[in-house]
Formats: C-alpha cells, sequence, structure tokens
C-alpha cells in the first residue's frame, strides 16, 4: 500500500510528459506535511482535536517518510495541527524527493533528466506502472459520485486532492460542478485536512495583499 505523500504525488504528475500539474510550491509544501500528519494519525502515532495535535506514540515506524516528522513532534511542544502543518511544510521538497524516489525503487515511476539549451535541467517522471494511479482516481470517483460512506483513507486522500487542485485536472467541469458539494462535505471530515486547507488559504491571502502593497518576498 503507497502512503499519502506517494499517492498525491501520482496525482500531480501529468501522464502525458511526467511533469508536475502548476500549483503554488506553497500549496504543495503544505498538502505534503498534511499527508504526513494524517498519515501518523492512521498509525496511531498522533491525535487531534479542535485545539492540539497531541502525540501518542513515539515509536518510529520504520518509514523514512513518516519518522522524521515523528520525532519532530516528539522533540517539539505540543501545539494545533496548523503548526505542524507549517513546520513540516518547510521539509516539504525533502518529502516530495523521497516520495518520489520510493514510487522509482517500487518500479511505478521512471526517472529522466531533460536538459534545456545545455544549461538547465529539467527533470520528469513518467509513468512506467499506471495500476497504482488508477486505483488512487477510482477511489477518488467511487467516493464523489455516490452517496457511500467514505473510509478515512479515502477522506484523507480527497483533502489532500482538493488542497493541490488536482480536480480541476482529473475531472470534467461538469463533473466538477457536480462533485462541488460532495468534495466540500468529505474534505471537512477531517481536522488536518482543515488546518492545511486554512494554512494554504491564508498564505494564498498574505500573498496577495503584499502584491497588492508592493511588498518584496526576499
Amino acid at each position: 500500500m503507497l502512503r499519502f505523500v506517494e499517492e498525491i504525488m501520482l496525482l500531480l504528475l501529468r501522464d502525458d510528459d511526467g511533469k508536475f500539474i502548476s500549483i503554488p510550491q506553497s500549496s504543495m509544501d503544505r498538502a505534503v506535511a498534511g499527508a504526513v500528519l494524517m498519515e501518523l494519525a492512521m498509525e496511531n502515532r498522533i491525535d487531534t482535536d479542535l485545539e492540539n495535535l497531541m502525540l501518542v506514540d513515539a515509536t518510529p515506524l520504520g518509514d523514512s517518510l513518516l519518522d522524521p516528522a515523528l520525532a519532530m513532534i516528539a522533540e517539539g511542544e505540543e501545539s494545533d495541527a496548523r503548526h505542524w502543518v507549517e513546520q513540516l511544510a518547510r521539509q516539504g521538497p525533502q518529502i516530495r524527493e523521497e516520495a518520489l524516489v520510493r514510487l522509482v525503487d517500487k518500479g511505478i515511476l521512471e526517472r529522466e533528466d531533460d536538459r534545456f539549451l545545455w544549461v538547465f535541467r529539467s527533470r520528469r517522471y513518467p509513468l512506467v506502472d499506471g495500476e497504482a494511479e488508477r486505483e488512487v482516481k477510482l477511489r477518488i470517483m467511487g467516493v464523489l459520485f455516490s452517496d457511500d460512506i467514505p473510509s478515512p483513507r479515502d477522506v484523507v486522500i480527497i483533502c489532500l486532492a482538493h488542497a493541490c487542485g488536482i480536480f480541476g485536472e482529473i475531472l470534467s467541469k461538469r463533473e466538477l460542478e457536480q462533485a462541488g458539494a460532495r468534495i466540500d462535505q468529505v474534505r471537512k471530515l477531517d481536522l488536518i485536512g482543515q488546518a492545511m486547507a486554512q494554512s494554504i488559504q491564508d498564505f494564498e491571502v498574505w500573498m496577495a495583499s503584499a502584491a497588492v502593497q508592493g511588498r518584496g518576498f526576499f
């Protein structure tokens, strides 16, 4: 079974050229942070309520995607889910890279480096085995276009897909209109998912406000 970060990486890659769909890096970083936290919750290492994210068990899982985050939480002070989304988002590039390496090692993706003007390199991850990606998409469709109660893992992947804007890529305009209310209903079922979405939204508002006021970001 793939981890949530690996699943979201598959959904973010375009099938035709193996490159990532265009979304803000800040959103992607917060999405992979949320994916790690949600996975730790599934593994009964953390728990959340409306105010705090609590450590339940600091025992490492032997998983290179999850154990660094678990150690950070174990060593840190208790805070809310949003705090940990933003803390882990700083490790977003490393988390993404580790997920992609694992997908390559599993034979699901292959890695190619294209040279642009013989100076800049552009990395691609063409799909080798599409079964895992199809399984994730089928799970999403099964939840969005039915009234069935979604499993906890399905709730998580829908939270992540919404946060990354993936639905606009995998659904037609008509399907997106039909599924809009269902997406909103499902993504509100997870507290970490809500914290992740709020973090993304607040950062986007800050960026827009800074741009209007002519502030620099560096």
